[in-house]
């Protein structure tokens, strides 16, 4: 009886081998792996079963499981079983450094491993050896998968190019195919020739497009999210060769298409955060989210993130947000201490909060303990002392430098601010020393001899004629047939000694040995011309037409100039009129009348006799010459008894009916107008 249910079992689990088998054949993993678990169930050592198990986990994209299982059953699955399995779960886990591990303990290099070894030196940045893993793999390899393995050699060199700045050996790889034409023109962006690299990404872009229209059922769109790696390159090109605006119009088109590559996001959104700088940091803001994204870090070699975590901390302190500016950056100094960027964030920051005396302690702090970055230090000190406005400790710092001080930048720098302290003798001294070094180290270089013209120039605008003169016969003796630095030479010796001049002017060529190729008719014709040969007869005619017009000018009379209304010609003009009516000698002063003492003395309303007396209206003989304001003219005389309005209570109605009168007139002239 026994036996007879050992046969059963046996029978159920080849039968279960086969579902397995025919799962596996159709890529249905999920039934496969019901089928592989119901034989474990039966015999939960066997290897073949564990082993196959494991496949099916990392099929269904359960990397961590599958890593599990191999891990609990590691007595039963050894290296020389499951070497491969357990190396591409943990490399997809991103256990980079324990992928290779693995790799390198197993017994046997299979081919596939080979090929997961080449993935892994690649993501950890090592080139050198990735490239000779790929090398071998071609070289001994005969299958169907060569193209993919040229394209991944040609992404090596790329990297090489890009970030470890080290040329390989031509390969001779064949650009066939839209991969390898992309990675030749990121290699050549890497070798600085943009101009190459833009052509080679058009290159690619068409290939791309020949082989995904044959695909019917893809739109328009789809297309362009195919292409969005190659436009993204073909963007970066663009900003790095100056065109800000085509790049930027083209990185938010690939931002508007979304694409799944979060990489190429996080790096299309920081390119444009660098385009962005100090502006439009609202924009950036929410670009940084995409930079952020999650998987980004295993999608992005460690130059790209760094990169990425730079341009954060700079737009932490274009946002004024200083804490968050200083932590980044100090993040950044800790995971590379040599690194003299974060160094310089920091000192920006403290120099936003006018902390300048820190920001220059930490500088030298820095360059004490990294004598490397010492010059871009000092360099960086100097204009921080040239903002504060001073020049005199600025020049100090960059004189300092040894390693640049020869060089024509750094002499042009320490001499416009020595003319600017209007120290002209240190000035001096600055082109003497470097004069002097490339006579010991270059003498007769185009630097050496362009800084003894810019000497001898300077020494002549400044007085120094003899100085200059000895500057200017040592570049003559160097090439005499230099027409203009002789007569430089002869120029500054007639200031100093005519008889030196007139030797040397001998040595001038003569105007008959001077071929000139100009072609003087061309000359005279063209705009540029100030002077143009003219006809005798033509030149006669002009003169007496300008004569004729100088004779009409002088018949010509002046102007009489106006005169005020009211002049009368019989009566002599007042020869004080121009004077202000103060300063004339006829002027008394203002009369200070007793009327107006007496206006308004009193109670209100109350009249004084002397008002009455003054009053006219209430004298019976006097009548009134004019109409009072606000009152009816009567022929009658006004008596003592009239019923007259006092001159204070009444209404000015003429001026009432003068001001609507205004007021219509400025509504017909109004805004409508215009």
């Amino acid at each position: 009886m026994a036996s007879s249910g050992g046969a059963a079992g046996s029978s159920s689990v080849a039968s279960l081998w086969s579902d397995v088998n025919k799962a596996g054949q159709n890529g249905d993993f999920t039934r496969a792996l019901k089928s592989v678990n119901k034989i474990l169930q039966v015999a939960k050592d066997d290897v073949k079963a564990l082993h196959c198990k494991a496949v099916c986990l990392i099929h269904s994209g359960s990397f961590k499981e599958a890593l599990t299982l191999i891990n609990n059953n590691s007595k039963l699955l050894t290296s020389d079983v499951i070497a491969f399995e357990k190396a591409y779960c943990e490399y997809r886990l991103n256990k980079i450094d324990s992928a290779l591990k693995t790799i390198e303990n197993a017994p046997q290099k299979t081919e596939k491993l080979s090929e997961l070894h080449g993935q892994v030196l690649y993501r950890l940045e090592r080139y050198e050896e990735c490239l000779s893993v790929y090398r071998d793999l071609i070289r001994n390899s005969q299958d169907d998968y060569d193209e993919e393995r040229q394209t991944n050699l040609s992404a090596v060199v790329a990297a090489m190019n890009l970030w470890s700045k080290t040329k390989p050996e031509d390969l001779g790889l064949q650009e066939t195919t839209y991969e390898l034409c992309y990675n030749a023109a990121c290699s050549l962006i890497g070798q600085g020739r943009l101009g190459d690299a833009m052509k080679k990404l058009r290159e690619a872009e068409n290939l791309c497009r020949q082989s995904i229209s044959e695909d019917t059922d893809l739109t328009e769109e789809d297309i362009d999210a195919e292409l969005t790696i190659i436009h993204g390159q073909m963007a970066y090109v663009m900003q790095l060769q100056g065109s800000i605006e085509d790049a930027l119009q083209l990185y938010n088109q690939i931002i508007k298409l979304k694409p799944t590559d979060v990489g190429l996001l996080a790096v299309v959104a920081n390119n444009i955060i660098t385009v962005n700088k100090d502006q439009n940091v609202f924009d950036s803001k929410k670009k940084v989210k995409l930079a952020n994204a999650e998987g980004v870090e295993s999608k992005l070699s460690k130059r790209q993130l760094q990169a990425i975590e730079f341009n954060k901390a700079l737009l932490s302190m274009y946002t004024n947000q200083a804490e968050q500016c200083r932590k980044l950056s100090s993040s950044l100094q800790a995971q590379n201490p040599e690194n003299l960027l974060p160094v310089l964030i920091r000192a920006a920051q403290l120099c936003r909060e006018k902390q300048h005396a820190k920001a220059i302690d930490l500088l030298q702090e820095f360059a004490d303990h990294n004598p490397d970055h010492a010059p871009q230090i000092k360099l960086t000190m100097a204009q921080l002392k040239l903002s504060q406005g001073n020049v005199t400790k600025a020049c100090m710092i960059m004189k300092t430098i040894k390693e640049v001080e020869h060089r024509p930048g750094m002499v042009s720098a320490l001499v416009t601010m020595h003319s600017h302290d209007e120290d002209i003798d240190s000035a001096i001294e600055v082109f003497n020393q470097a004069i002097n070094w490339y006579q010991e180290k270059q003498p007769n270089s185009p630097s050496h001899l362009a800084l003894i013209r810019e000497a001898s120039n300077f020494k002549l605008k400044h007085g120094r004629k003899k100085e200059a003169i000895n500057d200017l016969e040592q570049l003559w003796k160097q090439n005499p047939k230099d027409i203009h630095t002789l007569a430089q030479l002869i120029s500054a010796y007639s200031l100093v000694d005519a008889n030196k001049a007139k030797v040397l002017s001998e040595h001038l060529p003569s105007s008959d040995t001077m071929h000139l190729k100009v072609d003087v008719d061309a000359l005279e014709n063209s705009t540029g011309a100030t002077f143009i040969r003219k006809k005798a007869a033509k030149v006669a005619a002009e003169q007496a037409k300008v004569q004729g017009q100088v004779e009409i000018k002088k018949k010509r009379k002046k102007k009489k100039g106006k005169l005020p209304k009211n002049y009368d010609p019989k009566v002599t003009p007042d020869p004080e009129r121009w004077l202000p009516m103060r300063e004339r000698s006829y002027y008394r002063g203002k009369k200070k009348g007793k009327k107006k003492e007496q206006i308004g003395k009193g109670t209100q309303g109350a009249t004084s006799a002397v008002t009455a007396e003054l009053d006219a209206s209430k004298t019976a003989s006097s009548p009134p010459t004019s109409p009072r304001p606000g009152v009816a003219a009567t022929n009658a005389p006004s008596t003592a008894n009239s019923n007259v309005v006092p001159p204070r209570h009444q209404k000015p109605v003429g001026a009432a009916g003068t001001k609507k009168k205004q007021q219509q007139k400025k509504k017909k002239g109004g805004r409508s107008g215009w």
